[in-house]
């Protein structure tokens, strides 16, 4: 299958029809993976886990105390991640074109800071967090908007500041099938990781690099260090990328 998984006509859905399908898709948002990954044998939250351990570990790695960070979970959704950060950070925002989603993230966690936008320019100045994450969000963007997208990570970041985006792996026939079995992935552009390597060097940032995770489901310690092993792969059901702003 092309990496370019179920693109629209000219891939021309626009950033205004991705927030109406997520306001409209609130309500049933986690039902509806759940129902696209039942084969697997685990739920949402399973995978959810996973990449919020990966996620703080990265950050650890680069900046070492991680109390002391700003960060941004850039297209936060229902702000699924954050019931496992709350004090893990110095300030936590939450940012997504669905205004709907982040009433509701609001809601549940009121230690984040939320905010709606046009997913065009984000409503924060320059060089203002230490870390952006991404979360299978790149895919729902507009493929004329992905260079902008990047642009806009990289301005709003601090000189040095950490970039991370989880995606989904199109090499991998798993995800093929959950892509095409999710409602919520019906007008999703599927990003290889050299794609996404050459977006962001092509920002001008430096020291990017992906690797594979959840090539086996890193279920205990000895799952964990082999899932991690076979990172270098491109087997993985997922992957991520780091890179820093020059």
């Amino acid at each position: 299958m092309n990496p370019k998984t179920r693109m629209v006509d000219g891939g021309s859905v626009t950033q205004e029809q991705v927030a109406d399908d997520f306001d409209r898709l609130t309500a049933s948002y986690e039902s509806e993976i759940n129902e696209a990954i039942a084969f697997a044998g685990m739920e949402h939250t399973f995978f959810i886990d996973v990449k919020r351990d990966h996620l703080v570990r990265l950050a650890s790695a680069r900046f070492g105390d991680v109390k002391r960070l700003d960060v941004l979970d850039l297209g936060c959704g229902l702000g699924a991640y954050h019931a496992g950060l709350e004090n893990v950070f110095h300030e936590l925002h939450g940012l997504d074109v669905s205004a709907r989603s982040v009433e509701l993230a609001a809601e549940k966690h009121p230690f984040v800071h939320y905010a709606s936008f046009d997913g065009v320019r984000m409503p924060y100045p320059d060089n203002r967090f230490d870390l952006v994450f991404t979360i299978c969000v790149m895919h729902h963007v507009p493929p004329v908007q992905w260079e902008s997208f990047v642009s806009e990570m990289k301005r709003v970041l601090k000189p040095s500041g950490l970039a991370l985006v989880f995606e989904h792996n199109p090499y991998n026939p798993a995800t093929q099938y959950i892509v095409r079995s999710c409602a919520i992935d019906k007008d999703a552009v599927l990003l290889t990781p050299g794609k996404l390597r050459r977006l962001f060097s092509g920002a001008g940032f430096r020291d990017v690099g992906t690797r594979s995770i959840l090539t086996v489901p890193p279920k205990g310690v000895f799952l964990a260090k082999l899932d991690s092993f076979l990172g270098n792969l491109p087997f993985g059901a997922q992957y991520h990328l780091s890179a820093t702003k020059t």
